[in-house]
């Protein structure tokens, strides 16, 4: 990670307010985001903290523009985007020094004339955090850009308000990324972001004591794509698993999904061998369990351990993913017999037993021997500059 703090001006105390800017490829957002700020803050006590993840030149424009900024400005760059860009924001909240923290985008949907808004109404109320809301008190969604994303954002606060009730109650919007949060409440230790939707894991994992809501108009981004995926929907789903369940069990709960998954090409490669092309059923079979570990290993890798770098190389985890699924059947086989012959176990009972207890030993070696982190490593900083 490298960082640098350039600044118009020092500030002879802390700040009243800190705002936290994740931005990934925002270049073309980032002029006017600044001339925005600069006219919304001018009068504050205030600094602006950029926690950027980008593969563009997002940061150089930055530095290009802060001049005309009259606000302190720090920029973040991470060169690994850990937990996604609610990794970038717990980073941020990590930097602040604000009383207040102002969390938003830089695509402009945000709107800058609602900042202080937020904060006097935690101000007002004494709450520790103040949702900007699309969904209560006349706020307003257009600004999403087509009807599919509007069922997509409906469909997924619907999903959180169910699965967290009670952290929820009163929060009409979680999944909004517009929010102001009391310094002093934030316990960034405990937080595990993955994805975007830092709002739902701050809210479920830290339990505010308070929160109150100002509702805003979503407006349309101002350029550049919006960051929403079919992958950062997988992302989604796995955060709510893992708020739900605890990290073990969703990647325990995940991890029985794909290979129930599995048993699709295992069985059309065995009818396919066996049908159409003669292949004895034990060599079939063998050869069709060797296309369910890939399509096992390949979404396991991609779905439940694809944040951050691994200790061993993808083919190694291939090699030892394949060598625990095969040895799988040496060691079910006569653990069946065991159980039906000795133990008088009925047959199926005792199938179902060893797919159970396999799937418990393969599941603890691939989490705790396979898919392992690579070690942390020291971040490197760039000195501040003013």
């Amino acid at each position: 990670m490298t960082g640098s703090s350039p600044t118009q001006r020092s500030a002879p105390h802390p700040p009243r307010l800190t705002l936290v800017i994740p931005t990934y490829n925002e270049r073309d957002n980032i002029p006017e985001l600044l001339s925005q700020l600069g006219q919304v803050l001018e009068a504050a006590e205030a600094e602006i903290i950029f926690v950027d993840d980008s593969t563009d030149d997002t940061p150089t424009v930055i530095e290009a523009a802060r001049s005309d900024c009259p606000v302190p400005i720090t920029v973040v760059h991470r060169d690994d985007a850990s937990g996604g860009l609610g990794g970038a924001v717990v980073e941020g909240l990590k930097r602040a020094q604000g009383a207040w923290v102002v969390v938003m985008d830089a695509d402009l949907q945000h709107p800058t004339a609602t900042i202080a808004d937020l904060v006097a109404t935690g101000e007002q109320t004494g709450a520790d955090l103040v949702v900007a809301t699309r969904y209560a008190g006349g706020g307003d969604r257009s600004g999403l850009s087509s009807g599919y994303r509007k069922a997509v954002s409906g469909g997924s606060t619907l999903l959180a308000k169910t699965l967290f009730r009670r952290a929820l109650a009163g929060v009409s919007d979680p999944m909004s990324g517009f929010f102001a949060v009391r310094a002093a409440s934030i316990e960034t230790d405990r937080l595990q972001p993955l994805g975007y939707k830092i709002l739902l894991e701050l809210i479920v994992r830290t339990r505010p004591q308070r929160v109150a809501e100002v509702p805003y108009t979503f407006a349309p981004r101002h350029a550049g794509e919006s960051k929403s995926s079919l992958r950062e929907g997988l992302r989604y789903l796995r955060h709510l698993a893992t708020l739900r369940l605890g990290r073990t069990r969703a990647r325990m709960l995940g991890y029985g999904l794909i290979g129930l998954s599995g048993m699709l090409p295992n069985l059309v490669s065995l009818w396919l061998l066996t049908h159409l092309l003669g292949v004895h059923y034990v060599p079939a079979a063998i050869a069709a369990n060797q296309v369910a570990i890939a399509w096992n290993f390949a979404l396991t890798n991609m779905l439940l351990f694809r944040s951050g770098p691994r200790r061993h190389s993808l083919r190694s985890r291939l090699t030892r993913f394949a060598l625990l699924n095969n040895t799988d059947l040496l060691v079910r086989i006569p653990l069946l017999g065991v159980l039906v012959a000795v133990l008088h176990v009925n047959v199926l009972l005792g199938n179902a037993l060893t797919l159970a207890v396999m799937f418990l030993v393969r599941f603890v070696v691939i989490d705790r021997a396979i898919f392992v982190p690579a070690p942390a490593e020291t971040p490197s900083t760039v000195p501040e500059t003013s």
